[in-house]
C-alpha cells in the first residue's frame, strides 16, 4: 500500500476516534444529568479506577502500550469531570438574579471568581482600577456602591486590608469575603467589619487562575467570627467538587509561610542558581534528567506568576522568616556534609526526609 493510502486510512481512523470521544462526551452529559436528578456526587472514585483497570487489561491484550491508554482515559475522565462540573453549578446555582461584586475582579484570581459567579447565575458586578466604567464594570468600587449579596474583595494584599476597613464604614448588609494567600495583612480590617456587624468571612482558594477542575483542589475557609457568613461562603461552593478545610486566622499564616513561603523560596533559589550559574540553558536541557526536568517544570510555574504577589506573600507574613532561616540552615548543613565528605551525615539527611515525608499518608 503507498503511503498516501496509509496516510488516508489512518485520517479516516482519526475522523473515527474524535467521532467516539464526541459520543462518549454525549454520554458523559446524560450520566451527568441523571446523577444529579438521583441526588448523586459528580465523582465516583471506584468507577474511575475501573475503567483505568479495564483500558489497561485491553491495551495489553491488544499490544497497545497500557501506560498511553491510561493516560488517554485520565485525559477523558477529567474533561468530562469538568463538562459535569460546570454543569452541575449551573443547575444548582446559589445566584438566581441575586447581585455579586468582584473587587479586582479584572486581575487574575478576580476574574475566576467573577466567572464562577456568572456561572452560578448571579449579576455579576467587576471593580477594578485597569478597567474603565461600563456596564456592570466600575474603575473606582466605591463608584458601584454595596448594594450587593456578596462582595468579594480580591485585590493586592495590602490594598485588600484597606479596602476591608472601608467596607466597615459603609456596613454592606450581603456577605463579604476576602481571598488573600495571608491573613495577618488582612486582620484588622475583618476585625473592624466584624465589630461593625457585617458578614464576614476569610477565603483562601489553594488553586490558581487557569484551573477548570476543582475536584482535589483545596478552598480553605477562615471564620472571621460569624459561623453563619462561612456557612454561607461554603454553600456558595457546594455544587463543586472542592473540598473544603476549615483552618483558624492564627493558624493561617504559620502554615502558609511553608506551603507557599518555603516552596516559593526553593524553587526561586533554583532558577536563581541556574541563572547565575553561566551554563547555557539549552546545553543543561540536553543533558537533563528526570529530577531535573520535574524541578524545572514546577519552577518554571513559578517564574510566569507574579513577583509582586510572591514578594506579598513573603515579606507580609510575621512567620516567613523562619521557613527561610530553616532553607538556608538546610542547604549549609547539605554544603557542609558534602564539603566534609560525611556521607553518613548526609544519608542520615536522606532518611529522616523520606521518614518525615512518609508521613503524609
Amino acid at each position: 500500500m503507498s503511503l498516501d493510502k496509509l496516510r488516508s486510512k489512518l485520517s479516516a481512523v482519526d475522523r473515527q476516534l474524535v467521532e467516539m470521544i464526541a459520543e462518549r462526551q454525549r454520554l458523559v452529559g446524560e450520566i451527568g444529568r441523571t446523577k444529579q436528578d438521583a441526588g448523586a456526587g459528580t465523582r465516583d472514585y471506584a468507577r474511575e479506577k475501573n475503567v483505568l483497570d479495564m483500558g489497561r487489561v485491553q491495551a495489553a491484550e491488544m499490544g497497545v502500550d497500557p501506560d498511553l491508554v491510561e493516560n488517554l482515559l485520565q485525559m477523558l475522565i477529567r474533561t468530562s469531570l469538568e463538562s459535569q462540573e460546570r454543569d452541575r453549578v449551573a443547575a444548582e446555582g446559589k445566584g438566581d438574579g441575586r447581585k455579586a461584586l468582584v473587587i479586582g475582579g479584572a486581575g487574575k484570581m478576580g476574574r475566576w471568581f467573577a466567572d464562577f459567579f456568572i456561572s452560578q447565575g448571579f449579576s455579576t458586578t467587576i471593580a477594578d482600577p485597569t478597567i474603565e466604567d461600563g456596564p456592570a464594570a466600575f474603575n473606582s468600587w466605591t463608584d458601584a456602591g454595596v448594594d450587593f449579596d456578596v462582595i468579594v474583595v480580591a485585590a493586592p494584599l495590602a490594598v485588600s486590608g484597606r479596602i476591608l476597613a472601608q467596607l466597615a464604614v459603609l456596613k454592606p448588609k450581603g456577605l463579604i469575603f476576602d481571598i488573600g494567600s495571608l491573613k495577618s495583612p488582612l486582620l484588622d480590617g475583618l476585625r473592624e467589619l466584624r465589630s461593625a456587624g457585617c458578614h464576614v468571612t476569610s477565603l483562601h482558594p489553594m488553586y490558581g487562575p487557569d484551573t477548570r477542575l476543582l475536584s482535589g483542589r483545596h478552598l480553605i475557609f477562615c471564620d472571621a467570627g460569624d459561623a453563619e457568613a462561612t456557612l454561607a461562603a461554603k454553600e456558595l461552593f457546594a455544587a463543586t467538587m472542592v473540598e473544603q478545610l476549615d483552618m483558624g486566622l492564627e493558624d493561617h499564616d504559620r502554615l502558609i509561610a511553608y506551603v507557599l513561603g518555603l516552596s516559593h523560596a526553593l524553587n526561586i533559589a533554583f532558577f536563581t542558581a541556574l541563572a547565575e550559574s553561566g551554563e547555557a540553558a539549552p546545553k543543561l536541557a540536553q543533558m537533563s534528567s528526570t529530577t531535573f526536568d520535574s524541578q524545572l517544570l514546577v519552577s518554571e510555574a513559578v517564574a510566569q506568576d507574579n513577583p509582586h504577589l510572591y514578594f506579598e506573600i513573603q515579606n507580609l507574613n510575621k512567620f516567613g522568616l523562619g521557613p527561610l532561616d530553616a532553607l538556608c540552615e538546610a542547604a549549609g548543613r547539605i554544603r557542609e556534609t558534602v564539603a566534609g565528605g560525611d556521607e553518613e551525615a548526609f544519608v542520615e539527611l536522606m532518611n529522616k526526609g523520606r521518614d518525615y515525608l512518609a508521613l503524609r499518608g
